[in-house]
């Protein structure tokens, strides 16, 4: 009974290292130490290129951005000269036409486009929208956007034909534009004191938030 005991309680020595620090040979290693460990990782390279994931959100245009829509092809050289021949052989009878009337006294002869006529054509709109111009025993019409979208043009004509002008044309465009913007200046002014209520398309009454 004894020696039964002593079997069954025996335990055995598994230490891998001798108390003096030398490798045991007589002792046969575990499962766990067979089990070959699994490699660690890679650590990704920093210059590695990080593939795009499919589920990443496109990038959004910024808010308030206005979206750029293509402008078409223009037309080549050959099909503006065409057209501009074209054009000039089509005005040139017109010419004729007017002439012979004018001369018959039912017309004008034709006028020649300048630069000038061009900026006395915005003028004389302007002053029309501002209830300057009017047929007689009409009332004046105020048209008070109207008006200032045609001085903005004579602005932008201006910044876009800066050193391109006489001196003749230059004065004129700042005289136009000077007695333009101050008649726009009256007449708003006119406007917010309620002197003009509901007299054309752009004065439809007293502006909101003025007071009388």
């Amino acid at each position: 009974m004894s020696e039964k005991k002593q079997q069954e309680f025996a335990v055995s020595d598994r230490r891998r290292f001798a108390p003096e620090g030398e490798l045991r040979t007589d002792v046969a290693p575990t499962e766990e130490e067979e089990r070959p460990t699994a490699a660690p990782p890679a650590a990704q390279s920093p210059s590695a290129p990080v593939a795009e994931s499919k589920l990443a959100p496109h990038a959004e245009p910024e808010a308030g951005a206005e979206p750029t829509e293509e402008m078409p092809p223009p037309p080549t050289a050959q099909e503006q000269q065409q057209q501009n021949d074209v054009y000039k052989a089509s005005s040139k009878k017109m010419d004729e036409l007017f002439t012979q009337a004018a001369a018959a006294g039912k017309g004008r002869p034709p006028v020649e486009m300048t630069f000038e006529r061009l900026v006395e054509s915005f003028y004389m709109t302007a002053l029309i929208q501002l209830g300057a111009l009017r047929q007689e025993g009409e009332p004046p019409a105020v048209d008070i956007m109207g008006a200032r979208q045609t001085i903005d043009s004579l602005t932008l004509l201006q910044e876009k034909t800066k050193g391109n002008l006489s001196e003749r044309e230059q004065h004129l465009l700042q005289n136009v534009l000077f007695e333009l913007r101050m008649a726009w200046i009256e007449i708003t002014n006119a406007i917010a004191s309620g002197a003009v209520t509901g007299r054309g398309p752009g004065v439809p009454g007293p502006m909101p938030g003025i007071k009388k």
